[in-house]
């Protein structure tokens, strides 16, 4: 819930054609210094008219004009950013390749695990003298992706509720064999970007959750030209008003919610270093997430 002296913040991770919606006021740029170097884009905040209560912080995750591949986007710089401005919620709307008959392009996976095929990316805050263990067993905010599962209904959607994305790291697709794989492990959706953001909001104490848009079968179904990349950009851009129209039916669900967001607290049992050693640069370079812990 949202008071006048804080408003309520939630952050939306996706193409830059997501803060283009129509009723969007109070628009404003904003540029975040981080430890971990510049976001992939500077924060939109603003307002919807209807539910002028809540500030939405939109980043463009591929960065202005799409110039970011998977592998190149600074998570950490992106994730640190929404939690430093003040969002106890991320809505992730990414584009995903299909691993199932039933999940057609133009369909909403609204996920609830994640497989981790990406290489090497950071993926957590905690080191250079400070660690953490996070539970991860559920790696989305359940909370959350049920006000996204009724929004997209709303929306008028064909939505499928749950599904495991498999992350890659891209940013070639995958090879056939890879493909029969992943649909073997039982895997719906694969993608080259979520699992480090959902690693990073868990420590950050965010709320998390994906609305998973398919854009095509990925290259495992026979029949099925091979992914191009033309291919899926035609999809993504119909795929912008639906995501709109999620985004605009989930945030008063969103505003209605009761307390605290539910992953408020998702570090108080997991920080097992000793607090007297951690070196103090560190605890002030990560305050925004740790200062409660370290009073």
């Amino acid at each position: 819930m949202s008071t006048a002296a804080h408003p309520l913040r939630i952050g939306v991770i996706g193409g830059s054609g997501l803060y283009a919606m129509e009723g969007l006021i109070d628009v404003q740029e904003h540029v975040v210094d981080t430890p971990f170097g510049p976001t992939s884009a500077p924060l939109v905040i603003g307002r919807l008219a209807e539910a002028p209560e809540v500030e939405l912080v939109f980043l463009a995750r591929h960065g202005q004009g799409h110039r970011l591949n998977p592998s190149e986007v600074p998570y950490q710089a992106n994730i640190f950013a929404l939690k430093a401005v003040g969002c106890s919620w991320v809505i992730s709307v990414s584009a995903v390749g299909s691993l199932r008959e039933d999940v057609v392009p133009g369909h909403v996976v609204v996920i609830d695990q994640f497989i981790d095929r990406t290489k090497g990316r950071a993926s957590t805050f905690f080191e250079q003298g400070i660690v953490a263990h996070v539970s991860f067993g559920d790696p989305v905010c359940s909370t959350l992706r049920g006000y996204l599962l009724e929004a997209a209904r709303e929306a008028g959607a064909t939505v499928h509720d749950g599904g495991t994305y498999v992350c890659m790291e891209g940013p070639a697709f995958s090879t056939r064999a890879e493909s029969e794989l992943y649909r073997a492990w039982g895997a719906k959706v694969i993608g080259m970007t979520n699992l480090p953001e959902a690693k990073l909001a868990r420590e950050a104490e965010l709320s998390y959750a994906t609305l998973a848009m398919a854009t095509d079968y990925d290259c495992w179904r026979a029949g099925h030209d091979a992914v191009t990349a033309d291919a899926v950009v035609a999809v993504i851009h119909a795929n912008v008003k639906l995501s709109q129209r999620i985004l605009r039916a989930a945030i008063p669900r969103i505003a209605r919610h009761e307390g605290p967001a539910p992953m408020h607290n998702a570090l108080a049992t997991a920080i097992i270093s000793d607090r007297s050693r951690v070196p103090a640069a560190r605890i002030e370079a990560l305050r925004p997430i740790v200062g409660k812990y370290f009073q």
